[in-house]
């Protein structure tokens, strides 16, 4: 088994809910603050829903836009998009819109994606369709009014494995050639927030997650950014925070560290923090407070004025 655990041992520290003593509670947080959020830019007109980035019929994803539109187009606003996990088998955008008032409030547009999931697609498929999101909202920037050179990224668990993974790709596959510069590097993703992610997918096939996802060898091995090729941040300049809640399994914990170090070796700028009294699920709900270091890293990452004086 997986570094040395029992069967029992590698679910459990493969089980977030274990570490909490009733998943439920932070489920309906999810969902009451995402539609809370979700009223309001639908009362004050500030949201665009259910917009088809690419073919499927669960391609989908809702952009909001900032409280005060700024005028000046030499100033445009920056995008935060945000990737919600549940092990790429649960939950979807209506869950996950909860951090879009927070960002609204600070000049951002935000947009959520909705994506298939296991097991009615294979996770390489369910990463596919992230990037074409991704390439979707880069170029319909000018049509919606946010700044194409301006996207930041975030993602908890699973959702932080699918924005880690965005640096293990070749934008030139997705995006027209009228924005690829001489010598064929193209990135755009200015900076990543991953929070108590999984990068590498071993141990995954080992418990009961696996069920519906069915992961072969050549799949973990593309799909792992601890395993896989990553761009270096020469090529790909990208600042990146990584983190999690100190109340989560030590293999959780050990993950990110490792992602930590890889990134550094490639020359990433990195912030790390372990944040205390938060676990697994509610650590990203900082993303609507504030007042959070989590929120304020992202300021500080997109360049913006800090919400926390």
């Amino acid at each position: 088994m997986y570094r040395g655990f029992s069967k029992s041992e590698l679910s459990q520290q493969y089980s977030p809910s274990s570490c909490v003593d009733d998943i439920a509670t932070f489920i309906n947080a999810y969902v009451q603050q995402s539609k809370v959020a979700k009223n309001k830019a639908l009362n004050n007109k500030l949201v665009l829903t259910d917009l088809n980035y690419h073919s499927h019929k669960d391609t989908l994803l809702d952009l909001y836009l900032p409280e005060h539109q700024q005028q000046n187009l030499q100033n445009k606003p920056k995008l935060q998009v945000y990737i919600h996990g549940g092990y790429w088998q649960e939950l979807s955008k209506e869950e996950s819109c909860f951090a879009a008032s927070n960002f609204q409030a600070h000049n951002c547009y935000f947009a959520v994606i909705n994506y298939s999931l296991a097991p009615n697609a294979s996770l390489s498929e369910i990463v596919e369709q992230n990037r074409q999101a991704l390439a979707w909202l880069y170029q319909n920037a000018d049509y919606y009014g946010y700044d194409q050179n301006e996207i930041y990224l975030s993602g908890s668990s699973a959702g932080a494995h699918l924005a880690i993974m965005m640096l293990q790709t070749d934008w030139t596959n997705y995006i027209d050639n009228q924005y690829l510069s001489a010598d064929g590097q193209f990135s755009f993703i200015k900076g990543i927030c991953a929070v108590s992610g999984i990068y590498d997918l071993t141990p995954i096939a080992q418990t009961y997650i696996n069920e519906p996802l069915q992961l072969s060898p050549l799949e973990i091995t593309k799909n792992s950014p601890l395993l896989g090729k990553m761009t270096t941040a020469e090529i790909n300049p990208c600042k990146v925070i990584v983190s999690y809640g100190n109340n989560e399994t030590a293999e959780f914990k050990r993950q990110s560290q490792a992602l930590l170090k890889k990134l550094t070796l490639l020359g990433y700028p990195v912030r790390f923090q372990e944040i205390s009294d938060r676990n697994h699920f509610d650590v990203i709900l900082d993303l609507a407070n504030p007042d959070s270091w989590l929120f304020n890293e992202i300021l500080k990452q997109m360049s913006l004025p800090l919400a926390k004086s």
